[in-house]
């Protein structure tokens, strides 16, 4: 398998349930600003959307969207429960959760990394990531997980654009249990075999 990742994006959170998954796989860094493989290669005849993260199978089939690609690779490899099975209802849960980081915390941030949003609206964006990632810290109380004290796929999800915080002015700080929870997530080997493998971390 092929993941085509851009350092930091929310391909980190595919990357981190492969390594989790100790599948085989084949890191390719796709620029999200040239929309260059390092080869030259056009992204765009790779994945038409142009962004990151696409899961290309050895078969040659191609998954794009990152909470599709964590449950393919998670039910991979059932013995690793990276996510529950399906009909369950933490399966449902995970998938929930799945959606949320991606409707109400990832999308939110793009605006923050728009050079041309002016500053007021960003302002808007800021306040509301604020009140969900509160939301988030208040769910983490007494867990150490998101669906209590085993990691699953939908952690990798949060930690990658929880960490996003830090780049565009919104302080964690205030929200111990979150805090807490992206300490955990970082101290994970998988956690830091991605980020130093995309050049985040020495």
């Amino acid at each position: 398998m092929k993941l085509y990742y851009s350092p930091g994006a929310c391909s980190l959170s595919p990357h981190i349930v492969l390594r989790e998954s100790g599948l085989p796989f084949t890191p390719v860094l796709a620029s999200t600003k040239t929309h260059k493989l390092a080869d030259g290669t056009d992204y765009y005849t790779i994945n038409p959307k142009g962004y990151v993260p696409l899961l290309e199978l050895d078969d040659g089939q191609r998954l794009s969207e990152g909470p599709a690609i964590v449950q393919y690779v998670a039910d991979r490899v059932p013995e690793r429960k990276l996510i529950a099975p399906w009909g369950t209802m933490e399966r449902y849960r995970q998938i929930e959760w799945l959606n949320f980081v991606s409707s109400e915390i990832h999308k939110p941030f793009s605006p923050l990394f728009n050079p041309a949003m002016p500053e007021e609206a960003k302002a808007i964006f800021r306040e509301r990531l604020r009140g969900r990632l509160q939301w988030v810290d208040e769910q983490l109380q007494g867990r150490d997980y998101l669906l209590g004290n085993a990691f699953s796929a939908p952690d990798a999800y949060l930690f990658t654009v929880a960490n996003w915080s830090k780049f565009v002015g919104i302080d964690l700080a205030p929200m111990p249990t979150l805090t807490a929870f992206m300490a955990r997530m970082a101290a994970r080997p998988a956690v830091d075999q991605a980020l130093q493998a995309e050049g985040l971390k020495k």
